[in-house]
Formats: structure tokens, sequence, C-alpha cells
């Protein structure tokens, strides 16, 4: 008699989907595990300014290598006459006091216009000039508009503005009120007259073009205009966001 020998079994085919599903959810927790704490650390770094004065800034850090140094010497906002802030904040964004890091109206107006004027805040240069890197690219402009309304959440008024005067370039490698006050006119932000802020605050859309020590009459004239402009929003309230 012969025996019958089954068959082997068949080995069962041991895909490697599973062990490929498992690398890819273990990679996309690791992105989102990286992703949240690249967030919390910029959440911090933000924080920390409220309290903590910028030592440096990407530009200013940029500007002083290429230029073996540059110009800036932090002052308080409560050192300056309020009319240094009001010159400023009326030259680049009279509603800043009214609105959340974005201006509405002026973003609709500078697209009516078709693209050629600017609808930054103060707000958003801050962010631009404090922790981002400076050019026209979509990624900077993301973090840009995702950190504003981070910022105005974190920092009173008073602060953003303060911020503001003491990173903002006034001159090639002159950064700051006090340091653009020394070397335009020879002396301290705080000694500032009413004329000499609101030219001051002229030079901030062209730093590296406008000259406040030889005023061509385009900026006498527009001097005129952010003086007249400062006096307006303390009138109407709109300076007293980050006045005492």
């Amino acid at each position: 008699m012969t025996k019958t020998t089954k068959p082997p079994k068949p080995r069962s085919r041991i895909t490697a989907e599973p062990q490929k599903d498992s690398v890819a959810r273990r990679a996309l927790r690791w992105i989102l595990r990286g992703l949240l704490a690249l967030t919390a650390l910029a959440v911090l770094w933000v924080l920390s300014y409220r309290w903590i004065d910028p030592p440096t800034t990407p530009y200013i850090l940029s500007e002083s290598a290429r230029l073996d140094g540059v110009e800036r010497v932090w002052v308080d906002l409560e050192d300056l006459d309020p009319v240094v802030a009001r010159s400023v904040v009326a030259a680049e964004d009279a509603n800043f006091c009214r609105h959340w890091g974005f201006d509405v109206d002026a973003i609709r107006n500078a697209i009516e216009a078709g693209g050629n004027r600017g609808a930054s805040t103060i707000s958003q240069q801050v962010v631009k000039n404090a922790f981002l890197w400076h050019g026209r690219s979509w990624p900077r402009k993301a973090l840009e508009t995702a950190l504003t309304p981070v910022m105005e959440a974190l920092w009173p008024k008073r602060r953003i503005v303060e911020v503001y005067l003491n990173v903002a370039e006034f001159d090639t490698g002159v950064f700051g009120i006090q340091a653009a006050a020394r070397h335009y006119f020879g002396r301290d932000a705080a000694e500032l007259t009413e004329r000499q802020a609101a030219i001051l605050a002229t030079i901030l859309p062209a730093p590296k073009d406008r000259d406040a020590s030889r005023p061509s009459d385009f900026i006498n004239r527009r001097a005129q205009s952010i003086a007249a402009g400062a006096a307006t929003i303390r009138a109407d309230g709109r300076a007293a966001c980050f006045e005492d």
C-alpha cells in the first residue's frame, strides 16, 4: 500500500505593505512633532521679546557683516518725546491702534492701485525686521503673515512701536531712532524736535535713497504732511494705544 503524502501547505505571503504603512506613520508623527516643536520655539521667541530688547536682527547681522559694523543704540520709548512715535506711526501706519496686525483697508487700496503702493503695517514690519529676513519671497511672506497676529496677541501696542523704532533702518548701516538722531542731527533721540522727528519718519520707506541731513523739496513737503498727521492722530485718539 502506497502512502499518499499531503502536499505541503503553501506558505502565507508576508507582504511588506503593513511595514511600509508603519514606517510612513512613524515618519509623519516625527514630522508633526518637529513642526509643533518649531512652532512652540517661534512663539517663545516672539514672547521673549515682549520683555527682552532684541540684541540684533537677521538683517542687522547681515548688514554688519557686509559693512564691518553698524550704528545702533537702544532707547526706551519712555525716554522719547511722544511726537517721535506719533510721527512714525502717522507716516507708516496711521490706523495702527485700530487693527490687529493687518490694515484691511490699506490692503484693499493697494490692490485697487495695482500693487504699486505698500500696505504693510508697523506690526508686519516689526515681524519682518526682528524675526525674518528681507527680500520678496512667498515663504517669508507666509511666515510674516503667521507671526504677525501672534505678536499682536502677545505684545502690547506700545512695545511694538518701541521695538520698531529701535530696529528700523534710517540709512546704510544706521539702525534705530537713537543712532539716526545722532547720525543726522548730532543729538540724542530724546532731544529731537517735531520737525526732525517728521523728517526721520519721511526717511523710513527708502532709507538708502533719502537723506535727512539735506532734505529735498519732496522730503520737506512730506515732513510737513507727517507733522500734521501726527497732530491729527493725537487729536482723534489714534495714538492712544502707544501713549501713556
